[in-house]
């Protein structure tokens, strides 16, 4: 692949539309938890004949009918007119769920789809209401001194998740032919040899600015200084509902999925709880965009490593953000300033996870820091030997338009760097007043382990198909999803470390080791 990028420089990337399909198909019955043929959770794999590998239960999964219907000429409710939520970001199948819906359209059409790739359909319905279900206008927010917008909505609907598959799902919200999308996991009760895919979502909520401020700012004037400095989970999401999933996170998991991998879910919330979370996981696959993360989730990822685990990181800007979850998972807080904080100058300070005091960065993790945004260029491959580059016709030197951006992170040689770390791709940026790399890296660890991260926050988003507002053709969509299936299908056997060790090459690029060249912030006192 030798293909010529052309650089562009705007915002990370706008919102998919999402899907207006046609009306669901009727399960023939008549309450809420009615349910379209879904078996119970399938066994971790199925006979095969002799000399045959054993098939996967997501192979079976996906060997169902999809529902490209659920994705084709969507029109987006406004936020004011629909929305909705549900009281657990994820749930065991079978476990208590209630769905919050607020319409002022009247009845609402209710699907909940599980995301996957289904020979190209991309979902399959699980559930659907029979009938339109009565709604109504709920109360505005309650909004606190921290601007933390929450809703106290009345009137929940009850879903019947039982025989659900664990997976990424939407429960797809219909009414007066407007859309609006409510994310889910069903959470996978064991991870023991599986490949584990990660929902981002603490993520999801700190760019959610519905009710008037995220993480960022408030929606009226955009500034900092008015930014939440806590978010709640008891609303429904911004634009589509779903904005973080539908651009990151879908292509992944359907890659993952059209693979037949053996595959757990869980969310950010569910990594929370620490060490052991992982336990016994082959690999663990970061999805797209998953910026905040707490002292809980890092140590599970810290210490499935230690224990031989696969890590894989998709997209960029990982691990920036310090947070802390209250109120059982679901409030999110990150003051972004230790002297804001109530919590103050202690190891739970949310600030960045560079900065003091405790400074941790992420590079001791993902073996790259965060290095810049708004940046665009190819990708151009360094290391052509790279597993993940297994199949496809590449040298040094070899570019494939628009696969870096917007954000991106890069290798540096200094102390914390991990020493096993190979750069497989490095690749020039630029924005309007910045020039710096985006590298993708490989690097391997003493228990086994084999960790790789793409650098790139577009690898995942040009997974989706050509997208012209950033210079990706189709070529390069083909490219970028024979990568990641050449890395998933390595980091889904356990152990890629010692199958394939790492020899350090960071030398050979010439890395600067001042962290000057990029817009993430100075590192504090670590080691």
């Amino acid at each position: 692949v030798a293909v010529t990028a052309g650089c562009s420089f705007s915002e990370q990337p706008e919102q998919p539309e999402p899907p207006e399909p046609p009306a669901p198909p009727s399960s023939g019955t008549a309450t809420a938890s009615s349910t379209t043929s879904s078996p119970a959770a399938p066994p971790a794999s199925t006979p095969a004949s002799p000399g045959e590998p054993a098939r996967t239960w997501v192979a079976e999964e996906n060997s169902r009918a999809g529902d490209p219907r659920w994705r084709l000429g969507a029109r987006v409710a406004d936020e004011e007119t629909l929305g909705g939520w549900v009281d657990h970001a994820s749930v065991l199948a079978g476990d208590p769920l209630t769905l919050y819906v607020h319409s002022t359209l009247g009845a609402v059409e209710v699907t909940a789809y599980r995301l996957g790739h289904y020979d190209g359909a991309g979902a399959r319905a699980l559930w659907h209401s029979p009938r339109p279900i009565p709604a109504s206008s709920q109360p505005p927010p309650v909004v606190d001194g921290d601007r933390m917008a929450r809703c106290r909505w009345r009137d929940g609907i009850p879903l019947e998740t039982a025989g659900w598959p664990p997976g990424t799902y939407v429960v797809r919200l219909r009414a007066a032919s407007r859309v609006h999308f409510v994310p889910l996991t069903i959470r996978s009760p064991s991870v023991a040899g599986k490949l584990v895919l990660v929902n981002a979502t603490a993520t999801y909520q700190a760019y959610n600015v519905w009710g008037g401020h995220c993480l960022y700012f408030d929606r009226a004037t955009r500034h900092f200084e008015q930014r939440a400095l806590r978010v709640s989970m008891d609303r429904p999401g911004d634009t589509s509902g779903a904005r973080t999933l539908l651009l990151y996170e879908i292509a992944p998991i359907a890659a993952a999925e059209r693979l037949g991998l053996d595959l757990a879910y869980l969310t950010s919330g569910d990594l929370d709880a620490g060490a052991g979370v992982l336990d016994g996981a082959a690999g663990v696959v970061s999805l797209g965009h998953d910026e905040y993360w707490s002292l809980g989730m890092r140590a599970a990822v810290e210490s499935a490593r230690a224990g031989g685990t696969n890590l894989v990181f998709m997209g960029a800007n990982v691990m920036y953000w310090r947070i802390r979850f209250a109120d059982n998972g679901r409030t999110v807080l990150c003051y972004k300033d230790s002297g804001l904080d109530p919590k103050g100058r202690t190891r739970t300070t949310t600030a960045k996870w560079r900065d003091d005091p405790y400074a941790a960065p992420e590079h001791l993790v993902t073996g790259q820091l965060y290095e810049a945004f708004p940046v665009q260029g190819a990708f151009v491959v360094h290391d052509p030997r790279f597993f993940g580059f297994a199949g496809l016709e590449v040298r040094t030197g070899s570019s494939v338009a628009g696969l870096c951006g917007t954000e991106v992170d890069r290798a540096y040689p200094i102390a914390g760097t991990p020493e096993t770390l190979r750069v497989v791709g490095h690749s020039p940026v630029a924005g309007s007043q910045l020039r710096t790399y985006s590298d993708l890296t490989y690097y391997s660890t003493a228990s086994g382990a084999g960790v790789v991260a793409f650098g790139s926050m577009l690898w995942s988003v040009a997974m989706r198909g050509a997208y012209p507002r950033y210079g990706i053709p189709e070529s390069s969509s083909r490219f970028a999803i024979a990568v990641a299936e050449n890395v998933l299908r390595e980091a889904a056997i356990p152990r890629l470390g010692a199958r394939r060790p790492a020899v350090a090459n960071l030398h050979q690029i010439r890395a600067s080791a001042s962290t000057r060249t990029g817009s993430g912030g100075p590192l504090g006192s670590f080691g």
